[in-house]
């Protein structure tokens, strides 16, 4: 996955990272070059809930979010704010990269059904490419 966001110019301003050891992990493999990065003991096992009311505090001018946790709570948040969430609803497996795109007047402005599923690739997509 590291490799495809590099390939794909991925690159977050901000990266918010559960606490858990797995999370770290998936964190050093994916070796973002740029953005500031965040190990949050509250991201750990979060609700979508808890993940929403953290983007509602990232500050107005970062542009861009990756946010590394576990399920459920990861697929919970994308089918929360996709309007149409089906392909997430089908499968989200761990190491799936969810792309949602909304435009609001900051990330207080996030909010149920408002934003748009724009890409989802899960490992086993890598592994035909």
């Amino acid at each position: 996955m590291g490799r495809h966001m590099r390939e794909h110019g991925i690159e977050p301003e901000l990266v918010l990272c559960s606490s858990a050891t797995r999370a770290r992990e998936t964190l050093q493999r994916m070796n973002p070059d740029r953005g500031e990065l965040r190990i949050e003991a509250d991201l750990y096992g979060a609700e979508a809930s808890t993940l929403v009311a953290r983007l509602h505090n990232v500050a107005a001018a970062v542009r861009s979010v990756m946010v590394i946790g576990h399920n459920p709570g990861l697929q919970d948040l994308a089918l929360l704010l996709a309007r149409d969430g089906t392909a997430v609803r089908e499968k989200f497996p761990t190491g799936a990269l969810a792309t949602l795109t909304f435009h609001g007047d900051g990330w207080e402005a996030l909010a149920r059904g408002g934003a748009e599923l724009t890409d989802l690739i899960r490992p086993r997509d890598l592994e035909r490419s």
